[in-house]
């Protein structure tokens, strides 16, 4: 052993408990902090789309879907509901009208926005449909159910994310909890289901243990299909249990399996952010490809604010072959 070294190494014994300790890697240096953003930034369930004109549009749970818009991707303002009115259809699956778990996207032309409306705890629930051609809030259209479950079905009908594969096919994927995320094709001239191919594929549950998994966002990257989704339980402030896994696959509908080969129907996934000092289960996420990168965009609850919901977003590195947040 060289002198140099064990100068360092009778100094590091030297040192209190406490220091030694401060100066070891932690779990919490494996998730960075959200990157930086201001002003109205209370959300939930965000989804976010960057205009032809620089232009940030976000919408997330709440009311008539409630809506921010950002020039430069920092400072975000409040803009309303997506919905001038809300539809009447939305009392059939929640007492209290208002819409969960946007997802919105642009394609042939117009904005698409899909989202669910149900209870807290119940699988009574639809995915709804709206389109516009400026995405602005007010400007939303309904068109009306896209996919229904109810107390008989073993799966969800919530959490929607639209999926436009390279040859021109569109896919839907959802779910929350019970038999867990699912997946169907969608008729791109309607945004509904494919009336000739009405098979439900599953792409990922849990089923020893805890059902919670949820809120699927699909990307294709380097070849791959990548289907993040959120674990465990939302929405209980400080105390919630959120996190974010990853799985890949090489075709759209599966398996997808983790980085240790473990298939997402069979409780895989891996991490991709997790709970870290005062960031409180970060999820609800969905993927944006920006200028600068592939951004994740997601709520957390602030530990320093009394769990109050707020936006998180950071940059993905793809360079391993896996998203790794910073």
């Amino acid at each position: 052993m060289s002198r140099s070294i064990l100068r360092k190494r009778t100094a590091l014994l030297a040192l209190p408990t406490a220091a030694l300790l401060a100066l070891m890697p932690s779990a919490a240096s494996a998730y960075p902090n959200p990157g930086r953003v201001t002003g109205d930034i209370v959300t939930h369930d965000p989804s976010m789309i960057r205009t032809s004109s620089g232009q940030y549009l976000l919408y997330a749970t709440g009311g008539g879907i409630a809506g921010k818009t950002s020039g430069d991707r920092t400072a975000f303002r409040n803009s309303g509901d997506a919905f001038a009115g809300r539809p009447g259809w939305w009392r059939n699956y929640s007492s209290v009208p208002e819409a969960w778990a946007p997802d919105i996207s642009y394609h042939g032309g117009k904005y698409l926005m899909y989202y669910s409306v149900s209870k807290f705890g119940s699988n009574t629930s639809a995915i709804g449909l709206a389109t516009s051609s400026t995405g602005r809030p007010g400007s939303w259209t309904d068109q009306g159910t896209v996919y229904t479950s109810n107390s008989s079905s073993d799966f969800n009908a919530i959490d929607p994310n639209l999926f436009v594969d390279d040859d021109g096919k569109w896919w839907l994927s959802f779910g929350s909890w019970w038999t867990g995320i699912k997946m169907i094709q969608v008729n791109p001239s309607t945004g509904k289901q494919l009336s000739s191919d009405t098979t439900r594929y599953s792409l990922a549950s849990r089923p020893t243990g805890t059902k919670a998994v949820e809120a699927p966002f699909i990307v294709k990257r380097n070849g791959y299909y990548y289907l993040f989704a959120s674990y465990d339980t939302c929405c209980n402030g400080t105390s919630s249990t959120y996190k974010v896994k990853v799985g890949r696959a090489a075709g759209i509908t599966g398996p997808y399996r983790d980085k240790n080969g473990v298939d997402m129907r069979n409780n895989g996934g891996t991490p991709v952010l997790e709970s870290h000092g005062s960031v409180i289960g970060p999820g609800g996420q969905s993927i944006l490809k920006d200028t600068d990168g592939d951004l994740i965009v997601y709520h957390y609850y602030d530990g320093n604010d009394n769990g109050t919901p707020k936006l998180g977003v950071n940059l993905l590195n793809w360079s391993s072959g896996w998203p790794v947040a910073y």
